[in-house]
């Protein structure tokens, strides 16, 4: 592990002689000869490594000394450039300060000079150690490279081809699930019946549990349903409340904010109350550790006379008796793949279906032999496999030999956490440092894609390659990860990219135990068991929603001067926050990352903070932050500043020194309960267009003019642009900067205004005939303007890899028809229409919207048709109708689409409800819609409630 370190450590060695080289003067070879003395060692290192287990302890105290002398050279030449690497003071006064300054850098230069003698010292004796440890076992720098080699031959299965079967395709899974379907569909309805799932971690619990629970038979019969995740430390208050907003969020109704305030005992009754008035309810609570979880959770579920059902996965068997003890309960014990079933999945993810070569036939069988049946081994050691050339035999053996004795522990898990291990031993450092850095995260905690990849940026796991960002480069890596088995997307954005993501339990544990190896990580909880001794590199902080100021009044003995970044998950204990900040700002001055999200009692940024040199990554998302000092111009390796949902409304005209910038988010939603009234952004100084460096900018406020709408222009690097307040007459001039942007891929343009009351956006100056016009946003995937528009741009029929468009309050007149423009954009899959149209009727012509999947249309007062004329929307497969007072009927042609998936009615005219609720079976009418999974219907009642049921769940 110390050599994932190490070539971390060499790679920002080889970039600090490139870039700041020039401050080192005479002591340039002194570094020179570290790093490559360091080269030297890391192929024997990633050898020695293989054999550590089983080595002696002068061989691991070797190892050891590798990784602490790499961590001390890093940490030197940060030092070294936080004190030298400043700008030159000017004027009389900046001379004074010179002279001065140049006096402590002398006695700072030798006590620099004296470290790195030291290190060079200790990196001497570790070579020595390095030619004998050699000798002694036989290890070759040449050996060492051949088990991670990936070779470019002829013919191999490429990694696209070799994706992760999706988990809707295991095999083996199709009997069981039918079964279990019919335990949830079949029996008395007058008593609660829990279905328990229960066997060894990697079985495919949480697979098949999910496959039933979104069966569409099973979303018919149960409109009332929630997938509640438990896990070994679960917050019961937090995962009440959890399960709230699900039961809410299913029902589109907004969370009620009172149950911030109540207590476990309270959540329970509310829980209950809801359930008893909802309808028959389906539940799933995902990895239940104890029996203690389900003799609470059980008063919070009403029996009824509904016929409700709960389903439990566990990996105890006591858990499963005690849940199905006192119902009418079922326990589905879960066994591993046969041999055939086994061999299936094996070849589905190597081969993409096809046979195994005969060549490679034996070792393969001997390589699947060791999974025994877990799903979980079968998919990673697969992943690996399918990066190996099938036409070297030899480096597959050589994964077979690796699993030789290895596996023959004392039980299931063990061996699985060696396939496991083995898999990331196969990662190149990069993506290895990458995986590593998961353990920041809490067992089951749904990951933001989006904030992982930024955090590796900040870290350096990740760097420009020519020719893509920097953010395409992580999102490789995150991809490449997925493809390996080893991170599992659980959700994706309109355009296919992850949303969030998880990493499975087994894997966690052997991430964790290799983070702590390595000392990457320090992971404590709201109260720790024992405080880290060591000097810690990475401190993370796992919170929960319990605000106790209680703990933690002694201040624990440890170091943080060697600090690369503090990250806080969850809201933690306000006491410990302040007492680990302070500890942090007054003694972590290498920190390059900080990340305070969510940790809403953080009125103010810290002081110190601006001390802190190298700082890449600020995120106060979420916090109570409202002014941003004038010393944030200090941070000038400042990459990354999160403002999003703080106060903050303006920017000092001191964030334009900040030249490194690429991501700045300042915003805050106007009325959280309504997103579709947008969103407050800040107010950028005059010059903004010298943050060359930015990517994104999310969201500049334009209502002070043309001024910062030109110098949107400038910032030709972005990728993404959020725009609010506006004026009509600056659409021109934003429209000449937009034809400077030709990487853009999100634009969000909001007017002046609100509601119905939003000025118009006038975007119909980049006219078509222009010369310029076939690279005017041609990047653009998603595109929303919230605004009134007399026209449609005319340049938006050839935005060709737009992906999703949101028009909100528009009010384009019925000679406007929206769809004319966008009926044949190759790449549309989503549209929202919110107040957008004021026509009487939306026609979906035969041939148009190739690939729309998902369409959301609301307040359009004026509609009173719909129109799907066959051979339209071929992949459409959910339809949301909301506040159309005048459309009577279903869209004519809905049988036409075959896919659709769900439809939903919200707050529709009595007319249309009654006419679809009181449809007769042997209707045509009927007959149109019978092919519809799920029908919703929801409304309002007159005291204010929010109602909904399922149209098929009313009919049985």
């Amino acid at each position: 592990m110390a050599e994932t370190v190490l070539s971390f450590v060499l790679d920002q060695l080889s970039t600090f002689l490139r870039e700041e080289g020039g401050l080192l003067g005479g002591l340039r070879q002194e570094v020179q000869f570290i790093r490559d003395e360091l080269e030297q060692m890391r192929a024997f290192l990633r050898e020695a490594e293989a054999k550590e287990e089983d080595a002696q302890p002068t061989l691991q105290q070797w190892i050891k000394q590798v990784r602490d002398a790499a961590y001390d050279t890093e940490d030197i030449l940060d030092e070294f450039v936080a004190r030298f690497a400043r700008h030159p003071a000017t004027g009389f006064y900046g001379s004074v300060r010179r002279i001065f300054r140049s006096i402590k850098n002398l006695r700072a230069r030798h006590r620099v000079a004296s470290e790195i003698q030291g290190i060079k010292s200790r990196i001497k004796s570790i070579s020595e150690a390095h030619q004998r440890y050699q000798s002694e076992y036989g290890i070759s720098a040449q050996a060492s490279n051949s088990l991670s080699a990936v070779n470019n031959t002829t013919w191999r299965y490429s990694r696209d081809d070799a994706l992760l079967v999706e988990e809707a395709k295991l095999v083996g899974i199709d009997q069981p699930k039918n079964h279990l379907i019919s335990e949830l569909l079949e029996g008395d309805d007058h008593q609660l019946k829990v279905v328990s799932v229960v066997g060894m971690g990697g079985l495919g619990k949480t697979t098949l549990v999910k496959k039933v629970h979104e069966d569409p038979e099973v979303r018919r019969h149960f409109p009332v349903r929630a997938w509640v995740t438990v896990s070994q430390t679960c917050d019961f208050r937090y995962l009440l409340k959890d399960l709230i907003r699900q039961l809410h969020k299913e029902g589109k109704k907004p969370v009620p904010q009172s149950i911030e305030s109540l207590n476990i005992t309270e959540l329970k009754e509310f829980v209950k109350d809801f359930l008893q008035q909802a309808g028959r309810y389906a539940i799933v609570f995902d990895d239940v550790w104890d029996v203690e979880f389900w003799n609470t959770i059980k008063f919070a579920l009403p029996e009824s006379s509904h016929g409700n059902r709960v389903m439990l996965t566990t990996r105890k068997a006591d858990v499963a008796s005690a849940s199905c003890t006192e119902s009418l309960g079922y326990i589905h014990r879960m066994e591993p793949l046969s041999s055939e079933d086994s061999w299936t999945l094996f070849c589905n993810k190597i081969f993409k279906g096809n046979s195994c070569p005969g060549h490679l036939m034996d070792v393969a069988k001997v390589i699947l032999d060791k999974c025994e049946g877990l799903p979980l081994a079968i998919l990673a050691i697969s992943g690996l496999l399918a990066l190996k050339d099938v036409n070297r035999k030899e480096e597959w053996k050589m994964i077979r030999r690796s699993l030789g004795g290895e596996l023959e522990g004392t039980g299931k898990l063990d061996r699985v956490k060696k396939i496991l291990s083995l898999s990331y031993n196969d990662l190149p450092w990069h993506l290895k440092t990458c995986l590593l850095y998961t353990s920041i995260y809490p067992e089951d905690y749904a990951i933001e894609c989006y904030d992982l990849i930024n955090l590796w940026i900040a870290e350096r796991f990740v760097e420009w390659r020519e020719g893509m960002s920097i953010e395409d480069v992580a999102w490789g890596c995150l991809s490449e990860l997925v493809n390996r088995s080893l991170i599992h997307v659980t959700d994706v954005f309109y355009e296919g990219l992850p949303n969030t993501c998880r990493i499975h339990d087994l894997l966690r544990e052997v991430i964790l135990l290799k983070s702590r190896e390595q000392n990457m990580v320090t992971v404590i909880t709201e109260q720790p068991t024992r405080w880290p001794s060591e000097k810690v590199r990475r401190l993370v902080v796992h919170g929960s929603s319990s605000n106790n100021t209680q703990h933690h009044q002694q201040r624990p003995n440890y170091c943080f001067d060697h600090l690369r970044s503090f990250v806080t998950v969850g809201s933690t204990n306000l006491l410990l926050h302040k007492m680990l900040l302070s500890e942090v700002s007054r003694s972590s001055k290498l920190l390059k990352v900080l990340d305070l999200t969510g940790q809403e009692a953080q009125k103010k940024i810290p002081n110190e903070i601006f001390k802190m040199f190298h700082l890449k990554h600020l995120d106060l998302y979420g916090t109570g932050v409202e002014r941003v000092p004038k010393a944030i111009g200090k941070l000038q390796y400042l990459e990354y500043l999160n403002l999003g949902e703080t106060g903050v409304r303006e920017l000092p005209t001191e964030i334009l020194k900040l030249q490194k910038l690429r991501v700045l988010r300042v915003y805050q939603q106007v009325d959280s309960s309504d997103a579709d009234c947008g969103y407050h952004g800040f107010k950028a100084p005059s010059n903004m267009g010298r943050l060359l460096a930015l990517e994104i900018l999310d969201c500049i406020d334009a209502s002070s003019g043309s001024t910062i709408v030109k110098e949107i222009g400038k910032l030709t690097q972005l990728r993404e642009l959020y725009i609010t307040k506006l004026r009509r007459e600056d659409g021109k001039e934003l429209c000449s900067s937009l034809a400077n942007l030709t990487s853009l891929r999100e634009l969000s343009v909001t007017s002046i205004g609100k509601g119905d009351d939003h000025e118009i956006i006038d975007l119909n100056h980049h006219h078509p005939s222009l010369s310029s016009s076939s690279s005017f946003l041609q990047s653009l995937r998603m595109l929303i303007l919230r605004g009134r528009l007399e026209k449609m741009p005319k340049w938006i029929v050839h935005l060709h890899d737009l992906v999703r468009i949101d028009l909100d309050w528009s009010g384009l007149r019925s000679e406007e028809d929206p769809l004319e423009s966008l009926q044949h954009l190759p790449n549309l899959v989503s549209i929202n229409f919110c107040g957008s149209y004021q026509g009487e009727g939306l026609c979906f012509k035969a041939g148009g919207f190739l690939k729309l999947e998902w369409m959301y249309l609301k307040r359009l007062e004026g509609l009173r048709w719909m129109r799907v004329e066959e051979g339209a929307l071929p992949r459409f497969h959910e339809l949301i109708l909301e506040q159309l007072p005048l459309l009577d009927e279903l869209p004519l042609g809905i049988q036409h689409l075959s896919h659709l998936q769900g439809l939903y009615l919200y707050e529709m005219s009595s007319k249309m409800i009654e006419k679809v609720e009181n449809q007769k079976e042997e209707s045509e009418d009927y007959r149109k819609i019978a092919h519809i999974p799920e029908i919703v219907i929801g409304c309002y009642t007159d005291d204010g409630e929010w109602r909904q049921h399922s149209l098929w769940a009313e009919k049985k």
